[in-house]
């Protein structure tokens, strides 16, 4: 039988985010929806889950990781989280949710303990997630808007008689979500370690996506070596569709020990069919499958060839991937056409910060280049609070070799001729002191790209 292996130590994934919002009225658009087989927003807007998992349980430092992966253009991330059994439990929720909505990134936030239930001793069961997710209701309140709830990572391992269950246990989790008053969509994910051999989510999928009151489920497969031909994908996928039911590839890889999965394919599918994809995984890997981390030791700037794949290849993040329309800003991507073709310096140049200090408020910014091909790169800038709160944010700075800002996220960015003024959003212009918060943009260059000095006015 084939299986995928779990990852275990430090070195797999996170999912998790929290901030408190307003409760929206009964009667009004609740966040992210099914309609037809498909997820929309509260607007109608399709939305297409490009984006990549984050080990967020085992390394809670790595918070510039949101930052980062938005800057290779990913519109989701999704964080692993722990409730206690094996890992966590993660109560740093809120933090998780503000860095989601700070960078504009829908997140999958999925408890991994849940992992191998029946085959791990240690396993928690899936009534164990949602007691944990009970447990965060205030933390999650009115964020349905970017967050999707992932009750638990591949919730049972290859015990044929454990997995019989994953229809009743996975309709129960749902209920009890919803009898607390979580109005979320709700992702869950299938048994057999997320690949489903024996396909008891695919041949259950409209029984349990009826016993949600709210019919907002989404279903989630894991491909890795069970899914190592087209034949295989086109035939799994290709069954929700016809049935009109909503599924994502929830995790897939490049290689794994259990067989070589077949990425191409699978990107290749569900580009052309609108189906959502997240790879596994940023970053920190171990047990034998580091080859699966898409970048080395968090850092952006030094993709491996998985993430080059990914984020740069056909059907890749970079040239599929668009931003959530709820966040009201720009497109999460660079043009699909003339993207990076190689990787970017492994350090990237980074201006030193300068600060502006009109009525004693003072702020700080860092330029740095984190990716570059040819024509175009990609640029980052870190904005700073001083030593008191601040309320808002002007970064400018001059090029001096006629580079342009073509495209920007997380701040309002206008151009005259040489010179860029960028101000924050409503959301990440009010900094704590010592507080930062990230924006980027995709600009163009020719010749040369020196980086500019760069001035930070706050209010």
């Amino acid at each position: 039988m084939k299986r995928k292996i779990a990852i275990v130590g430090a070195a797999v994934l996170a999912l998790v985010a929290s901030v408190m919002f307003f409760v929206k009225p009964a009667d009004a658009a609740v966040g992210l929806r099914v309609n037809a087989g498909r997820i929309v927003e509260a607007n109608g807007s399709n939305f297409i889950m490009r984006g990549v998992s984050h080990p967020h349980v085992w390394y809670t430092g790595q918070t510039s990781s949101f930052a980062n992966i938005k800057s290779l253009g990913a519109n989701t991330v999704r964080v692993v989280l722990g409730s206690g059994q094996r890992w966590g439990p993660s109560n740093d929720l809120p933090n998780v949710i503000n860095l989601c909505r700070t960078n504009r990134l829908v997140c999958v936030l999925e408890v991994h303990d849940t992992t191998g239930y029946g085959e791990e001793g240690a396993a928690a069961t899936l009534d164990q997630a949602a007691t944990y997710w009970i447990g965060q209701r205030s933390a999650l309140a009115g964020t349905e808007n970017f967050i999707v709830i992932n009750i638990g990572n591949e919730p049972m391992g290859n015990n044929a008689t454990v997995n019989a269950t994953w229809p009743t246990a996975t309709s129960s989790a749902i209920g009890r979500l919803r009898n607390a008053g979580f109005e979320h969509m709700i992702m869950v994910d299938a048994p057999s370690w997320g690949q489903d051999w024996q396909f008891i989510m695919r041949d259950n999928a409209q029984s349990v996506f009826n016993s949600d009151p709210q019919r907002n489920t989404v279903f989630s497969v894991h491909m890795y070596g069970v899914f190592d031909t087209a034949a295989e994908i086109q035939d799994y996928l290709g069954r929700f569709r016809t049935a009109g039911l909503p599924i994502v590839v929830g995790e897939f890889g490049h290689n794994h020990s259990d067989g070589n999965p077949d990425e191409d394919t699978i990107m290749s599918y569900t580009q052309t069919n609108g189906i959502g994809y997240i790879g596994w995984s940023w970053s920190g890997n171990g047990g034998g499958v580091e080859y699966l981390d898409m970048v080395t030791s968090f850092n952006p700037a030094q993709l491996t060839s998985w993430g080059q794949r990914i984020f740069n290849g056909a059907n890749g993040i970079r040239a599929t991937s668009r931003e959530a329309t709820w966040f009201g800003g720009n497109p999460t991507t660079a043009p699909t056409t003339g993207g990076p073709t190689s990787q970017p310096p492994t350090t990237p140049p980074t201006t030193a910060p300068t600060t502006g200090s009109p009525g004693g408020r003072t702020c700080s910014a860092t330029y740095a280049i984190v990716g570059q091909w040819q024509g175009g790169f990609q640029g980052e800038v870190r904005v700073t609070a001083g030593s008191q709160a601040i309320t808002g944010w002007t970064v400018n700075w001059t090029f001096a070799n006629a580079q342009r800002v073509t495209q920007s996220w997380n701040a309002q960015v206008t151009s005259s001729g040489n010179s860029v003024t960028a101000r924050n959003m409503t959301y990440n212009g009010s900094l704590g002191a010592g507080a930062t918060t990230n924006w980027g943009f995709i600009g163009s260059w020719t010749g040369t790209n020196s980086v500019p000095s760069v001035t930070c006015t706050a209010t």
